[in-house]
């Protein structure tokens, strides 16, 4: 039924907690806020949605977005993303409140010489209006992809269009910079520097959220991590056609406006969850997310399955799934791809084992195969279609949203427990099997575990956690496990420092769990032989 007074549709109350109901009717609310307080948008671009705060651009008395001058439109929510070969490829992507002319990036090698100057492809994305009396949205995303850049190199860059030039004065101050990836050549006699990067999933758009983002740019990552669920524009997240009563494309606004102070910066690799299949658009849900997104688009079917990629950074190999093609849980787009991601998986798992150069293989996607929560808890889909995979290549590192809590797995093999790793442990995934993290507090509302919370300095670990996971049809199967050694009901973000070794020396990555406000609740390493080409057995 409806909540008395409150507005929540009956058929959407059905499928949402009382956590996602109060972020529903938050976000409606202060929308509603927003449109009262006579505040006229361009391109009816505003950003506030659930942070209660951000920037509008008014649009002149008597005109329309087709009249507005460029000097008068700026370019808000840049986000940056690796192409297939992070050490000579970036791609540059942001918005625009209305349509403009010409758009363009500089880049150069310092802040006063921005010679390069590319063009911007444009992609608009049009949102039909939820009602009859509803106003229809469209958003302007623009994009550059940059190839043949140097390794390791950081580079200025600014973005522009007809009548606003960030090489000028009164723009200059809007320059960012991106830094490549080092070179995949000429390391086999010494290794690769240090470096960090951090993962979360589930983030939205919240002052939890923000938080979040500012503790991670602290981190000075290389790249981030965001394992699907993006930006919750569809609460509902089953990706029928009965979501779109829900969807507001302005949150995405506010998203991409929030994310900037990060992603501007650090290259922003997602995977696609439940929430980003966008009953409005098409491909499956994912147009939206095209128009948004450039990803490397190296995975088996880029039109269906756009969020399965792969890039490799120094000696890291990562690998993005969806999984939304194997859910028993949620179904829309379950065998999308006809089997063919899973076939890829398994060649990119053995061509990164075969690379020398690669030590640790990290893979992230949305959907658990190993949680506990009682919101969603594992997917057996995850399980029957890759779990094999990750234990026969030793995958080093698997890290999943979908449950908006902290949750890490013992090593893990046959669906058993084959090591104990406790807060400080090290393992060699080689011979101490798999280890699962859920790092889904990015921001959204947090869920909760029957069991009680076990995390470093407030440890209270059980030997048995019962439990569900998905079995097919949707249907819930109760089993006990012994998996779950670390349980953590807060806002959190994982990041990873790597140090790479000498051919023959020990490289290592070590996992730290962080909570919102830069305390630590969790952290083990992971180490392996580097130079070793094998599966790991």
């Amino acid at each position: 039924m409806d909540i008395p007074n409150m507005g929540v549709p009956a058929q959407l109350a059905a499928r949402m907690s009382m956590a996602e109901q109060h972020e529903y009717l938050r976000s409606k609310l202060s929308r509603r806020r927003l449109l009262r307080s006579g505040a006229v948008t361009v391109g009816a671009l505003a950003v506030g949605g659930a942070m209660g705060s951000g920037t509008a651009f008014a649009a002149p008395a008597g005109g329309t977005a087709d009249t507005v001058t460029g000097s008068l439109v700026a370019p808000v929510g840049r986000h940056l993303q690796f192409g297939a070969e992070a050490d000579t490829q970036m791609r540059v992507s942001w918005q625009v409140p209305a349509p403009v002319k010409k758009p363009f990036l500089r880049f150069g090698r310092h802040p006063w010489d921005l010679s390069h100057k590319i063009e911007a492809e444009v992609r608009a994305l049009h949102t039909p209006a939820l009602t009859p009396t509803g106003t229809p949205v469209d958003q302007y995303y623009l994009h550059v992809e940059l190839n043949c850049l140097q390794p390791g190199t950081t580079y200025y860059y600014g973005v522009g269009h007809e009548g606003f030039d960030p090489a000028s004065q009164q723009a200059i101050s809007t320059l960012q910079t991106f830094t490549t990836a080092p070179s995949r050549h000429g390391r086999h006699n010494r290794p690769f520097a240090p470096f960090t990067f951090t993962a979360f999933g589930d983030q939205g758009v919240s002052a939890h959220a923000a938080g979040n983002d500012n503790v991670i740019l602290a981190q000075k990552p290389a790249f981030h991590l965001h394992a699907g669920d993006i930006c919750y524009a569809d609460p509902m997240g089953q990706g029928q056609d009965s979501d779109k009563v829900a969807y507001n494309a302005r949150t995405w606004d506010a998203f991409l406006a929030q994310t900037e102070t990060v992603a501007a910066k650090v290259p922003w690799m997602v995977s696609y969850g439940n929430h980003d299949m966008e009953a409005w658009y098409s491909h499956n849900g994912y147009g939206g997310d095209d128009a948004r997104f450039t990803l490397p688009g190296n995975g088996p079917d880029p039109r269906k399955a756009p969020g399965v990629y792969s890039f490799t950074y120094g000696n890291v190999g990562v690998i993005s799934l969806d999984a939304n093609d194997v859910s028993y849980e949620i179904p829309a787009n379950l065998g999308i791809t006809a089997g063919r991601q899973t076939e890829w998986l398994e060649r990119k798992l053995r061509e990164l084992r075969a690379d020398e150069s690669v030590d640790f293989v990290v893979v992230f996607f949305h959907h658990c195969a190993f949680s506990t929560t009682h919101q969603h808890a594992s997917d057996g889909g995850v399980r029957d279609a890759w779990v094999p995979l990750f234990e026969k290549y030793r995958v080093d590192l698997v890290i999943n949203g979908h449950n908006h809590v902290y949750e890490r797995t013992d090593a893990i093999l046959g669906n058993k427990v084959s090591k104990a790793v406790p807060s400080g442990a090290s393992i060699d995934p080689s011979k101490d099997g798999v280890v699962y993290v859920t790092a889904g507090a990015a921001g959204r509302s947090l869920y909760s575990f029957d069991a009680p919370d076990t995390y470093e300095g407030h440890e209270n670990h059980q030997d048995e956690v019962v439990t569900y996971h998905f079995d097919k049809g949707s249907v819930k199967v109760a089993e006990t496990v012994h998996w779950s050694r670390v349980r953590y009901t807060g806002y959190s973000f994982i990041k990873v420092d790597v140090t790479p070794a000498h051919r023959g020396a020990e490289a290592s990555m070590k996992v730290t769990a962080l909570a919102e406000n830069g305390s630590q609740i969790d952290h083990y390493s992971i180490v392996r032989r580097a130079g070793r080409s094998e599966h790991g057995h």
